[in-house]
């Protein structure tokens, strides 16, 4: 594929994998699951497809209003994937970072998270942006606070500074993918959105695989993407 239309940044709201479980009749922790795997071998995919920069909303702030027991599934879930896909993190050269806010996340949840982090931090082929206990708004609202205590002279802020203080210092999201037939943001990345090209599909997310991605990306590549009313 032509370099020059392969979107820099491609963010995922991944949804649909409580719907995709009831459909089966199985538990929704099966469904968390499944997404998970889906997750896996989408994300290999995409990088080589030679997106540089991933974002995955895993976990809202919202999330922890779920039900005690899906909540501990879903932690115990990212504790165990973070640990088991560290070679394959490693091996393939991807960075991977976290976005959102560390309260109320459990010690072994950001244990975890700290030990992928560190063990990643050189790499240099592609960044996995892991959206765990994220939400847009205290996103910017923390980014406020930070310029505050630094005492920043507002009068000079420019967007582009301003993104420096957000929970990553990465790139504007170039393409935005929603599965399961939603068409609403849900407090994810929205200062980051604010070009990007959005694609919604009614497909649930543990079926979203290399091929959807690939139908995705065409259509991204048939968009006459302006800035500001200029082309690109």
């Amino acid at each position: 594929m032509d370099r020059e239309i392969i979107p820099n940044h491609v963010a995922i709201i991944m949804d649909g994998n409580g719907r995709w479980a009831k459909r089966r009749n199985l538990p929704r922790s099966l469904g968390h699951k499944a997404g998970s795997e889906n997750l896996k071998k989408l994300g290999l995919h995409i990088f080589k497809c030679g997106v540089r920069v991933l974002s995955v909303y895993a976990f809202s702030t919202e999330n922890f209003k779920r039900s005690p027991e899906e909540v501990s599934y879903l932690m115990d879930l990212f504790v165990k994937n973070f640990k088991r896909e560290l070679k394959v993190f490693i091996d393939n050269n991807i960075r991977v970072v976290f976005s959102g806010r560390r309260e109320p996340l459990r010690h072994d949840v950001l244990e975890a998270m700290d030990e992928v982090v560190e063990a990643t931090r050189e790499n240099t082929a592609g960044i996995f942006n892991i959206c765990l206990n994220y939400g847009s708004q205290y996103e910017i609202i923390d980014a406020v606070r930070r310029i505050v205590e630094e005492k920043k002279d507002v009068s000079e802020l420019t967007p582009k500074e301003f993104e420096k203080y957000l929970y990553q210092d990465l790139p504007p999201v170039d393409f935005l993918i929603r599965t399961s037939g939603e068409y609403r943001l849900s407090n994810f990345m929205m200062y980051q959105l604010a070009y990007a090209e959005f694609y919604f599909t009614d497909c649930l997310f543990p079926d979203f695989d290399d091929k959807k991605f690939d139908e995705a990306l065409k259509i991204f590549q048939s968009r006459d993407r302006r800035f500001g009313g200029v082309k690109k």
